[in-house]
């Protein structure tokens, strides 16, 4: 019989990009990633504890949540309809009948001695996130399943110079695990991988992907092969929490793995950590299998049990995902994929996108949004919500150009005043005097006086047309950017005997 990952591996032809290059041959990268997603809910999986973030160690922490004999567990819907709605964004079966198992093993800041989680029957079931890779391929990763599980504490090591203390704020706060199916074959396509999914997550409102909180970390299961031979052995990299770190992470492992077959050695499979002071990975630990856990179900919990029609309401509640407003800017506005694509990748961009291009012409629109604006926004780290221009802002900005009040010279000038200061564009064209020049008795004389200066320019203008952009330069400079370039360039035209269409 063959497998779901058999299958997943005989999709794909292997592209030369992709290949590592060894002493014995080209290799091939296998890769498939468990990412954990903390659900954004208010309180635990179990418990009414609190989930903020920061908050005083062992401050948010219940009876339950600390494993006190006789505490029972009681299920917090809205994260279950929390992780319906994500498999629903993920375009997945959504089992109507689940089970919670426990996984048994023990860690000093797991205080059961077994963590609640979904083994054979989870909530959400085969899925997939397409990937819009920037070389303009398309690739499909399918998800396996979408479980939900409780969170363990968290050991500290480096409070006390002879102690480690324990904790247990996260302790029983929901995660949704999500599996993919192998199908990745690059560092570059799980790194795409990591950020169409906490894309996705975000637009769902499930999980506010934060890695640098812990909100969204992966574990990341490297494998290497040569092309056409059977898998290879695999080793799981835990707990990366940066999609930076995730790339690095891969690329040493693979070339790890590769080192060790060329050298006629074998892969042992291992859970292993990623250090990213030295780039490298170092063993953990053996690898567990799913009888070392010794899973049973739950004997506290009973099935759950969710109601088509309950399924169907979370379905219509939800919010245009990526890739249908992807979709949606290309034929509403005629937006390039590439645009679209940056666009999409917060919905905060495309929402200030569409207040701007409103009424306007979209691709200038978009040119400001993904160009200057975002560029200002990168330089100045801020985000959308924090920016000093308002899409309303902008918009005049556009405004004043397509109207000639302005040059689009001009207008990056006021663009960097609005940044500064946050001013309206038109208050600092008349503040300023930058209205655009279009007397045509001041252009006219502008450009005569260049030409007089340059008589040299005119000579070899006549033998080399395309000198004539030298002359709207100067022209443009001796006006400080205020002339109109269109009027420019035509009496420029008229008076160096050149046709005014180039």
């Amino acid at each position: 019989m063959v497998s779901d990952f058999e299958r997943a591996m005989r999709k794909r032809e292997p592209r030369e990009e992709d290949l590592i290059r060894g002493a014995t041959g080209d290799w091939e990268i296998i890769l498939g990633l468990e990412v954990h997603a903390q659900v954004t809910s208010q309180a635990k999986l179990f418990s009414a504890s609190s989930t903020k973030f920061g908050a005083e160690q062992n401050s948010q922490v219940s009876f339950v949540d600390a494993a006190m004999p006789g505490m029972l567990p009681v299920i917090n819907r809205y994260c279950v309809e929390q992780a319906v709605r994500t498999g629903l964004g993920l375009k997945a079966q959504i089992n109507l009948r689940s089970v919670f198992d426990r996984k048994n093993y023990f860690y000093p800041d797991l205080p059961q001695g077994y963590q609640i989680s979904q083994f054979k029957q989870p909530i959400v079931g085969e899925g997939e996130v397409v990937l819009d890779m920037p070389d303009g391929r398309t690739v499909v990763v399918g998800i396996e399943r979408l479980h939900l599980e409780q969170d363990a504490g968290k050991s500290l090591h480096d409070q006390h110079p002879s102690m480690s203390f324990v904790d247990l704020n996260r302790s029983g706060v929901a995660l949704m695990e999500i599996v993919s199916k192998p199908d990745m074959r690059s560092a570059e396509e799980a790194r795409a991988y990591v950020t169409k999914l906490r894309t996705i997550l975000r637009y769902l409102g499930t999980c506010d992907g934060n890695m640098e909180e812990g909100s969204l970390r992966a574990d990341v299961n490297v494998s290497v092969r040569k092309v056409g031979a059977p898998l290879g052995t695999r080793c799981e990299i835990k707990n990366v929490n940066s999609i930076r770190f995730i790339g690095q992470a891969i690329e040493h492992e693979a070339r790890r793995q590769i080192d060790i077959l060329e050298d006629g050695g074998a892969i042992v499979q291992e859970t292993r950590l990623f250090d990213p002071k030295t780039g490298e990975t170092r063993s953990m630990r053996s690898k567990e299998e799913a009888h070392d856990y010794r899973y049973f179900p739950d004997p506290d919990l009973l099935p759950l049990v969710l109601k088509q029609d309950e399924v169907d309401a979370i379905r219509t509640s939800l919010p245009e995902l990526p890739d249908e407003k992807k979709a949606r800017l290309i034929s509403e506005y005629g937006l390039t994929p590439y645009d679209a694509t940056v666009l999409i990748g917060e919905s905060a961009r495309a929402d200030f996108f569409e207040a701007v291009a409103k009424g306007r012409d979209a691709k200038l629109a978009a040119n400001w949004v993904t160009g200057d604006f975002f560029a200002a926004l990168n330089r100045e780290g801020h985000s959308i919500e924090q920016s000093p221009v308002t899409a309303k802002q902008l918009g005049e900005l556009l405004d004043l150009i397509s109207d000639g009040t302005i040059s689009g010279r001009i207008a990056k000038q006021i663009f960097d005043s609005m940044y500064k200061t946050g001013r309206d564009p038109s208050k600092i064209v008349e503040e300023e005097g930058l209205r655009q020049v279009t007397d045509f008795g001041a252009i006219e004389a502008a450009i005569d006086a260049v030409i007089a200066a340059n008589p040299d320019k005119v000579e070899q203008t006549k033998v080399k047309p395309q000198l004539a952009g030298w002359f709207v330069g100067q022209v443009m400079k001796s006006t400080s950017g205020k002339a109109n370039p269109q009027v420019v360039n035509e009496i420029l035209a008229r008076k160096l005997g050149l046709s005014s269409d180039g």
